[in-house]
């Protein structure tokens, strides 16, 4: 009898055992629950998560692990992601800028990878579990050898039929998740002046291996630049939108110059009537802060603005930390670069005098991310 009270003993423990197990949130959804929509506030100059109304300062760091792209490893190492994510947690970071690439996602003109589309959803779990939220940039022709030869023979009507059923599919994967930050259209994309020749879709200019600007038309035809640039916007807009009508959008633009003005044929006061935010890169030059500034000032148009891409590459952290700082007045969100490598793992080389000239920028820069954290995100 003893022994069998013992045993009915042991399966209710089990049995408590288990619905407590299964009672509990996973680390998903907890995260999941506690990440607020990102929206524009009313003054229509800063962020705020909704429903609380609480502001919200991007603070972020653009994706990759040793100079590779993301769906060189997405599938084979998924666990060097989740490090790097949690690292850039770690750090302070925000929001992540990941790239995404046309040639990897689309198999043919008129169907998406399923298999790319389930590790962009397994990255978007990945930012609910860390709290991270995602700025998706579409439409990536980084690397010659991942841009599939039918998709540089299109016409400019056809090649924008295909970048709309990127975005679709995007959007679809992506639009219930309160981890979108926002959608970024193209990263430094051109309007063209005049006529390029057939297939010139890409500046040709490699930065690392990769070539980061695109052109969205080869013939200007009589439209203006900035029209066309509008009506390339309002197009990807409209295929985002038949899926997610809630995310932000915006598209990853290439600074002016004193030299040649805004050469990319997107201009800030023509665009920003037509995306939510303004997003735009900068890297400061070895003293010219103040024009760095008066380039950012350029691209208020009534938008929140975000520094979307920026790290010490052409100044000192001295300088880049004053750019910051005095942007404040003009910019609401902020992000530079990461790599892979944490503070510790750079430090450490340093002190074995193993560390090379990119990690000492890499180094520089967390150090400075991590500085000014707690002053850029107060408001």
């Amino acid at each position: 009898m003893k022994d069998m009270l013992r045993l009915v003993s042991w399966f209710m423990i089990l049995f408590i055992a288990l619905l407590i197990s299964c009672s509990r949130v996973t680390p998903q959804q907890f995260n999941s629950a506690r990440m607020d929509r990102i929206s524009i506030a009313k003054d229509g100059r800063e962020f705020i998560l909704t429903p609380l109304g609480k502001p919200f300062v991007p603070w972020g760091l653009n994706y990759g692990n040793r100079g590779r792209l993301i769906e060189d490893y997405w599938e084979s190492e998924w666990q060097t992601v989740v490090e790097d994510f949690r690292e850039m947690k770690a750090v302070g970071a925000n929001v992540v800028r990941v790239h995404l690439q046309l040639g990897k996602l689309m198999t043919s003109p008129d169907k998406a990878d399923d298999n790319a589309l389930r590790h962009l959803g397994n990255l978007v779990k990945l930012s609910e579990q860390t709290g991270l939220y995602l700025d998706l940039t579409g439409l990536g022709c980084y690397r010659k050898s991942d841009i599939p030869p039918w998709y540089d023979a299109l016409s400019e009507q056809e090649r924008w039929a295909v970048q709309s059923r990127f975005w679709e599919a995007v959007s679809a994967q992506c639009s219930d998740s309160p981890s979108i930050f926002c959608y970024d259209l193209m990263n430094e994309p051109l309007a063209p002046a005049g006529k390029r020749k057939p297939r010139e879709w890409y500046s040709g200019t490699l930065f690392g291996g990769y070539d980061f600007l695109q052109w969205i038309a080869l013939k200007q035809g009589d439209r203006p630049r900035e029209e066309i640039a509008c009506r390339w916007i309002e197009t990807m807009t409209k295929a985002i939108r038949k899926h997610d009508r809630q995310h932000l959008i915006t598209v990853g633009l290439l600074p002016s110059s004193p030299q040649l003005g805004h050469f990319s044929g997107f201009l800030p006061e023509k665009v920003a009537p037509r995306l939510d935010f303004i997003s735009v890169h900068i890297y400061p030059e070895k003293g010219k802060v103040e024009q760095a500034l008066k380039i950012l000032h350029e691209f208020s148009a009534g938008k929140p603005v975000v520094i979307e891409e920026t790290f010490p590459l052409s100044c000192g952290s001295n300088e880049l930390e004053v750019f910051l700082r005095t942007s404040r007045g003009i910019a609401c969100g902020w992000m530079g670069h990461y790599n892979g490598q944490s503070p510790s793992e750079l430090t450490q080389l340093k002190k074995q005098n193993k560390i090379t000239i990119p990690q000492a920028l890499y180094l520089n820069w967390l150090e400075l991310f991590q500085k000014l954290k707690p002053e850029m995100l107060v408001k």
